[in-house]
């Protein structure tokens, strides 16, 4: 269950007969994925269950599902129950598309340079603010 933007969820994990290990969400419709070790599986759960929370629930302003307790989850003797948890708002800073108009001022020469050039005001200011805050 969520609390602001972090959710944790039980998660059915299989060990497949190739090594691989699949993972599946009970609470959380089509919320399936796999790794090729256990650490990738989780990383790759707590990946997918970022995603479908924030796509199909927050976005949508929805409430995420309630979580069943481990207990009550049913598995087969190849299968383990583990939560799971994921930050929403780490994965909307990551991988979000919301773009936010902002108006800035430059001299009127370069405005004028940078037009004949033909260069994307948007991508410039994003790739230099990208790097600022990854310094």
């Amino acid at each position: 269950m969520g609390r602001g933007s972090f959710y944790t969820y039980p998660a059915v994990f299989t060990k497949e007969k190739d090594g691989m290990y699949s993972v599946r969400f009970p609470d959380v419709a089509g919320c399936v994925t796999c790794g090729n070790s256990i650490t990738d599986a989780i990383l790759m759960a707590s990946d997918v269950l970022a995603l479908m929370i924030y796509t199909n629930y927050e976005e949508k302003d929805i409430d995420a599902p309630s979580d069943t307790p481990l207990e009550k989850i049913p598995v087969r003797k190849n299968e383990f129950v583990s939560y799971v948890v994921c930050d929403t708002k780490t994965y909307r800073r990551r991988f979000g598309k919301k773009a936010v108009k902002k108006t800035l001022t430059i001299p009127e020469w370069l405005n004028e340079a940078a037009t004949e050039k033909n260069i994307n005001f948007s991508k410039v200011l994003q790739d230099a603010l990208q790097k600022q805050i990854a310094e």
